[in-house]
């Protein structure tokens, strides 16, 4: 979550005149996240989740990823629900930009994981993953390889000094994975944004899930490689912790089982989900707003990641 868009205490209040929350009590901006602007609002002493949807969020795509959730919360996944205004309406518009309102999810984000954890975090992938089998849309990823290069072009023609050792091994690895893409693995809707700060927990169990504005039909072990590089590494990217790996593992095959053909294609899809993010983080510390309330990530930290994955194999 993040703050790109600034609004007032008479904007939210008009733009929840169409709900039926109450009044409007007090708001807070929220600047974890890097993509949407998100608000805290409190309505009748009940907390809500204002969204309002930035340039990388595609309005075609709104009526998917609201149905999904929609679908995800009928079937008990913990997950926010969108709410509709009083005309039946999900997704209404606040300083002419799209915005949604959700429940909001209790518990804590957290940033060294247990054991525990981690196995919880594999559990519910498993169950993402089936329930996802029976959902009925699909929406193609997004951030594929050719959107990797059209950022990467972009981030050539304005990068800095700072990231200059990036280039020529990235374009590299972007080649490699283009030539040696595999095809008809086990697929469906997978989230693939399932960071750490993208899922709550209370007492090591999860409470909900979070920002599925990545979410597309894609390789479920897409999801699981997103799921390894963010958990499963210190915050360097340099040391892999193979405990933790082994948790969200047992976590996910007790759910699912793992076809050979995805673990055959298990490194380079790790890699791939390594440079998805290298590169999406290099661009957006390069072209972020200065006046955006948002915590910039260090790309470095994939970089890492992804020297560390052409030197050993996971499985």
């Amino acid at each position: 979550m993040a703050v790109f868009t600034k609004l007032n205490h008479s904007q939210i209040e008009n733009f929840l005149s169409h709900y039926s929350l109450g009044n409007l009590e007090d708001f807070s901006e929220i600047v974890e996240g890097i993509e949407n602007s998100n608000y805290k609002i409190i309505c009748n002493s009940k907390p809500y989740i204002l969204t309002i949807f930035e340039k990388r969020v595609k309005e075609e795509d709104l009526p998917f990823f609201m149905n999904l959730k929609l679908y995800l919360h009928n079937h008990k996944f913990k997950c926010p629900k969108p709410l509709k205004n009083r005309d039946g309406k999900i997704i209404n518009t606040i300083a002419n930009k799209n915005a949604v309102i959700i429940s909001f999810i209790e518990g804590n984000q957290i940033e060294n994981p247990s054991i525990n954890e981690c196995n919880e975090v594999g559990k519910m992938m498993g169950h993402l993953h089936t329930l996802t089998m029976k959902f009925n849309q699909k929406r193609q990823n997004g951030l594929d390889i050719d959107e990797w290069k059209r950022l990467f072009q972009k981030c050539e023609n304005n990068k800095t000094n700072e990231f200059d050792n990036l280039s020529k091994d990235l374009k590299d690895e972007i080649d490699l994975i283009e030539k040696s893409w595999p095809k008809n693995l086990p697929s469906g809707i997978v989230h693939a944004d399932l960071f750490k700060d993208n899922i709550f927990f209370n007492n090591e169990k999860i409470t909900g899930v979070i920002d599925f504005y990545f979410s597309c039909y894609h390789f479920f072990i897409y999801d699981i490689a997103i799921v390894i590089n963010d958990w499963c590494f210190d915050k360097s990217g340099s040391i892999f912790k193979k405990d933790f790996f082994n948790a969200i593992f047992e976590g996910y095959t007790s759910i699912r089982k793992i076809e050979e053909s995805e673990l055959s294609s298990f490194n380079l899809i790790l890699r791939a989900a390594t440079v998805r993010i290298l590169i999406t983080r290099l661009h957006d510390y390069i072209f972020h707003p200065s006046d955006a309330l948002v915590v910039k990530k260090d790309p470095i930290e994939y970089y890492n990641i992804l020297k560390w994955h052409q030197q050993n194999s996971i499985y």
